[in-house]
């Protein structure tokens, strides 16, 4: 049995880990940490998880060493504590975006300095779909950005064939995504039924595309913008693809079909009929399925479309995925929940 801890466990990333690894076959959690929290019991904070377990959060000083550490700490923490939590475990499963790049050049430009560059190479990216190999056996690995997560995933069979042109990618995307501490764009009357452009460039995660799709330091050919929804889980990526030679439909199918066929948690949706003909976030809610689908347009234009949760591929469910690669354990162990329909 490996024994984990969660530093940073009060969040809405830190609460949906601790749901998962509740009901891992192979990982007890002993210990989970939180400031702001500290003396209180899990359903103080995760209610759904009232009568599942006894944890109390403690403070950072408070943890002891384990076995294995996923840390869901705020954006640039980890990075400043990360020599200390070393000491703490054999194996670190980071959530924040601290070590998802490996170029210092590249983090600096989207994050700013860095606190431990030298660490900068010791974390693989957490995309199993893309560095199974490389986790298998790793004592570090990082997490992903959501709108990072299923983009790539979406895009990934075509890049690695030199096939796009250029393409312009929109992500939309639920109000979990903003984490649990509120502020002014988070409150109520302000975010319920909004339909915002959060970000029509320069997105943090563009960063992780620049470096998964092998792309020019500057993203040039790659569009990206993020917009906010009235949801509270999910995100979509609908990616208009320009290719450099037209495909037919049955060629497209073929490449994700090689690429994804044995994939756990990539679905390739595929129908001609229904209102559930194309991708989207809603089924998937607290399920660690990413779905694709495309629509070839008349002109050649190839727009892929891919749904994820957020909380789950985007991140929780992403990082238990992760953590049974580095154990060489079955990546569906702990995830084998489908989604609801309807909800």
């Amino acid at each position: 049995m490996i024994e984990a801890a969660i530093v940073g466990a009060s969040g809405y990333t830190g609460g949906e880990l601790l749901r998962l690894l509740l009901f891992h076959p192979q990982v007890k959690v002993v210990q989970i940490t939180s400031e702001s929290c500290a003396g209180k019991p899990v359903h103080f904070v995760h209610p759904n998880l009232r009568g599942y377990t006894d944890l109390v959060f403690v403070p950072m000083e408070k943890l002891r060493p384990v076995e294995l550490l996923f840390c869901c700490l705020p954006h640039g923490v980890t990075g400043k504590l990360i020599g200390e939590l070393s000491g703490m475990a054999e194996r670190i499963v980071d959530l924040s975006a601290d070590f998802r790049l490996r170029d210092l050049e590249l983090y600096s430009r989207f994050y700013g300095e860095h606190p431990a560059p030298e660490w900068l190479p010791k974390f693989i990216y957490g995309l199993p779909e893309l560095h199974r190999g490389e986790l298998s056996g790793a004592r570090y690995a990082s997490g992903v950005g959501c709108n990072a997560a299923v983009t790539i995933l979406a895009l990934w069979p075509l890049y690695r064939r030199g096939l796009v042109r250029e393409c312009v990618v929109e992500v939309k995307v639920g109000s979990s995504e903003g984490g649990s501490k509120p502020t002014a764009a988070s409150h109520h009357p302000e975010r319920a039924g909004v339909v915002r452009s959060y970000a029509p460039v320069g997105h943090r995660h563009l960063a992780e595309l620049i470096q998964e799709l092998s792309l020019p330091k500057e993203g040039a050919g790659l569009h990206f913008s993020v917009t906010s929804v009235g949801i509270v889980r999910g995100a979509l990526a609908t990616c208009h693809c320009l290719l450099r030679e037209p495909l037919s439909e049955l060629e497209a199918w073929a490449i994700y079909r090689e690429d994804y066929q044995d994939e756990p948690f990539v679905r390739l949706v595929r129908s001609k009929r229904g209102i559930h003909r194309f991708p989207e976030p809603k089924i998937l809610t607290g399920s660690n399925h990413c779905d694709i689908g495309f629509a070839l347009a008349p002109e050649g234009r190839l727009v892929v479309i891919a749904a994820i949760d957020n909380l789950m591929k985007g991140a929780a469910g992403n990082a238990v995925q992760t953590m049974n690669a580095m154990y060489g354990l079955a990546e569906r162990m702990g995830l084998e929940f489908p989604g609801l329909h309807p909800i």
